[in-house]
């Protein structure tokens, strides 16, 4: 129907055209959705509040005995002797966890280029699940396969007892496969497939592709998965126990024995009681504060990479 100058008229909407106006309990409905979404939020919200607060509630007096700066500096930990000193824990958790990233990165990135570039569809069908079935195996499990398997090799290697950074670095390297080389592919499988096409139009080879071209594109998504896959291994801890030989002594070489904040904390808390229990929910407190410096890592990269692109 047109008006006098040509134009459509809008045809009115009867009332039997099949459109409704929202009902009275659709409107209530969407309500409820929309505070039960938001009580889910602030529940994890508060649960990460909570659980920061009893931890700084518990480690505070740590800055009145023994005091900040030596228990942040302090050079030794022993508890018989009341000496808090979380330098060599520290010192063995950062050894320990780039041991593991130096053997464990570049294999994650390798299986997730082959994973997204190289591999056949059957072969992926069978590669991925086997990758992704390492993050459900259990971390005790892990720590049986280094003692038995990797601490006699690490020994031969070593010419110790084959318990310290070498055996714990192996086994993290493993664990943090998955995580790593998961992010990783989904980070190669973002980057604009014009992006392939123009380089395989160009002439360049898949190789020249995939290190030219590829890797450089998904650089802040592979950062973002090595530093996630870095907070796995600092936060890690039965497998850690039980091959790294859990002594609260500076690094002395690849085969001598290790402690890490975590493992320290596992062993101690048991029996820690005055000053020595909080001295670990100080380490508490430590291992916190890593976790949410790497998250705001990661969050501030990705940021930068939006505004990027």
């Amino acid at each position: 129907m047109t008006d006098p100058h040509g134009r459509d008229e809008a045809t009115p909407v009867s009332a039997g055209s099949g459109l409704k106006m929202m009902s009275r309990a659709t409107y209530l409905k969407e309500a409820l959705l929309k505070n039960v979404f938001l009580l889910c939020a602030v529940m994890a919200v508060a649960g990460v509040a909570l659980i920061f607060l009893f931890v700084g509630y518990r480690g505070w007096p740590v800055i009145q005995n023994p005091g900040l700066g030596a228990f942040l500096f302090g050079a030794e930990w022993s508890a018989t002797y009341g000496k808090f000193g979380i330098a060599p824990l520290v010192t063995g958790t950062l050894v320990v966890t780039i041991g593991a990233l130096l053997l464990g990165a570049p294999l994650a990135i390798g299986t997730a280029v082959f994973l997204s570039e190289i591999a056949t569809p059957g072969i992926r069908r069978i590669v991925r699940p086997a990758v992704e079935m390492l993050a459900g195996v259990p971390s005790v499990v892990f720590g049986f396969f280094g003692l038995v398997i990797i601490r006699p090799i690490a020994a031969e290697m070593t010419g110790g007892m084959g318990f310290g950074a070498l055996s714990a670095s192996v086994i993290l390297a493993v664990m943090i496969v998955p995580t790593i080389a998961t992010l990783t592919e989904d980070a190669l499988r973002s980057v604009v497939p014009g992006i392939r096409e123009a380089s395989y139009a160009m002439g360049a080879t898949t190789w020249q592709t995939i290190y030219k071209v590829l890797l450089p594109a998904a650089k802040i998504g592979i950062i973002d998965a090595i530093i996630l896959g870095m907070g796995r291994a600092i936060g890690e801890t039965m497998a850690v126990v039980m091959v790294a030989g859990n002594a609260p002594q500076f690094f002395k070489g690849l085969g001598a024995p290790i402690a890490t904040v975590t493992s320290q904390i596992v062993i101690d808390m048991s029996y820690a009681s005055g000053d020595h229990r909080t001295a670990l929910f100080g380490l508490a407190i430590i291992l916190f504060m890593i976790s949410m410096g790497l998250v705001a890592l990661v969050r501030a990269l990705s940021r930068l990479n939006a505004k990027r692109s």
